[in-house]
């Protein structure tokens, strides 16, 4: 049990040890002033008009010099040069504060020091000892711009040394003086550290908060992106498994369309057959995974997937919610593959939605262009008639018609047009992309 005791003792004290031996370093990289410079997206916002504040520091550090030199010098006997060079060099860390707040605590309180070290057997009985009035004005300052650009540590640590260096000279100070400056510089150092530190911590918490939500916002944009490719992938493989069927039923009647068809006939039909089984079965079981957490699907899981033959039961859909639609046909309509038919549909589909949502009493009109080099579905709308509140949630209509274009390796454009409006112009491959 002692032997126990005596091991967590030795223990305790190592613990102490290296805690101790490791304060010297940290506060040499805490208060050495290596660098200052803060990344951009950390600057306060404060430092954006420094230029601003050097015409108010200015006249503070007129302040100290005057005060200043005239404390030094008659009421700490260090003479007027002396008083003056001591004095200038708190006004330059006033300045200095606002670019190197950790250079200027150095000069500020090494000023201190010196002046209370070298007029200590000299001050007078009713001076303000250590700190002069000016030096706690400067210090006051300088340990809120500390605070301001450091995190609370560093400014803690600024704090303590201050104070404590101060009260070390009243200490040892051999003749009888005035003591209210330490009173005086512990009530306004801490206040001015209290205050940068809660203006620092409000910044701090603030930035965190912007980079969250634009970390939340490109989240939802990817994810957003992901659910329309999947919903894109779905209906595609709708399309996939239907060819595949039909590729499979073919293989499996084509023998007996033929008179004495051959050996090699016959097992080269069932190889394709096997085949075609076999992927509509992988085709199926990635569908299948597509759609397990997408319950609406389960009811279209077997509906055929729409195209353009169905363009007129959609504007009669629209129609009859009360708005102007008319649909026109240039060209010779002619089959195309059912993945271009299912997309331009959808486009058309998804154009009429956001006519609906953000054009109310605007005319629409559907264009369907059949050229030799590619299909053009054209949505416009007039100028809607009423000013429209903000949809939450919209926006992402665009994001699917894009996505189902590129899939094709055709083009889309969506803009405003001269008189108000709004059009949605997509030019789809007639084979899609190969």
């Amino acid at each position: 049990m002692k032997t126990g005791e005596v091991e967590r003792g030795r223990g305790v004290r190592r613990v102490m040890a290296a805690g101790l031996r490791a304060v010297p370093r940290a506060l040499r990289e805490d208060l050495i002033p290596v660098s200052e410079s803060s990344p951009p997206r950390s600057q306060p916002d404060w430092m954006m008009w420094r230029p601003a504040l050097m015409v108010p520091q200015l006249f503070g550090a007129v302040f100290a010099v005057a005060a200043g030199a005239d404390q030094y010098a008659h009421r700490f006997h260090l003479g007027v040069e002396t008083g003056v060079v001591l004095a200038g060099i708190q006004a330059g860390a006033l300045i200095l504060a606002l670019y190197r707040p950790l250079a200027a605590w150095w000069a500020a309180t090494t000023v201190m020091l010196v002046a209370a070290l070298w007029a200590e057997s000299r001050v007078d009985l009713d001076a303000v000892y250590p700190w002069s009035g000016p030096g706690i004005a400067v210090q006051t300052a300088v340990l809120l711009f500390v605070a301001l650009r450091h995190r609370p540590r560093v400014a803690v640590e600024t704090l303590a040394i201050s104070l404590g260096t101060g009260m070390l000279c009243s200490v040892l100070h051999t003749r009888p003086h005035s003591s209210t400056s330490a009173g005086l510089a512990l009530v306004f150092f801490s206040i001015a550290v209290v205050v940068g530190a809660a203006l620092r911590g409000r910044r701090v918490a603030r930035t965190q908060l912007v980079v969250q939500e634009e970390i939340t916002a490109e989240e939802r944009a990817r994810r957003t992106l992901l659910e329309e490719r999947n919903r894109i992938a779905r209906e595609l493989h709708d399309v996939v498994a239907h060819h595949m069927s039909v590729i499979s039923i073919q293989a499996q009647v084509a023998p007996h369309l033929v008179e004495n068809p051959s050996d090699e006939l016959k097992e080269n039909l069932a190889g394709i057959r096997q085949n075609a089984v076999e992927a509509l079965t992988e085709l199926r079981r990635v569908l299948g995974v597509l759609r397990s957490e997408d319950p609406a699907a389960e009811g279209a899981r077997h509906a055929p997937q729409p195209s353009l033959d169905r363009l007129d039961e959609l504007v009669a859909n629209v129609r009859g919610a009360g708005v102007s639609v008319t649909a026109d046909v240039v060209g010779t309509p002619r089959g195309l593959s059912p993945g271009v038919e299912l997309s331009a549909f959808r486009i058309v589909q998804e154009a009429l939605s956001n006519a609906m949502r953000h054009a109310p009493g605007a005319a629409v009109r559907v264009l369907i262009a059949y050229h030799r080099s590619g299909l053009v579905v054209r949505v416009t709308n007039t100028a809607p008639d009423r000013p429209v509140a903000p949809s939450p949630g919209a926006g992402h209509g665009l994001l699917g018609m894009r996505e189902r274009t590129a899939m094709l390796g055709g083009e889309l454009a969506a803009g405003a047009t001269p008189d108000g409006g709004y059009e949605v112009s997509a030019r789809l491959p007639l084979e899609g992309r190969p």
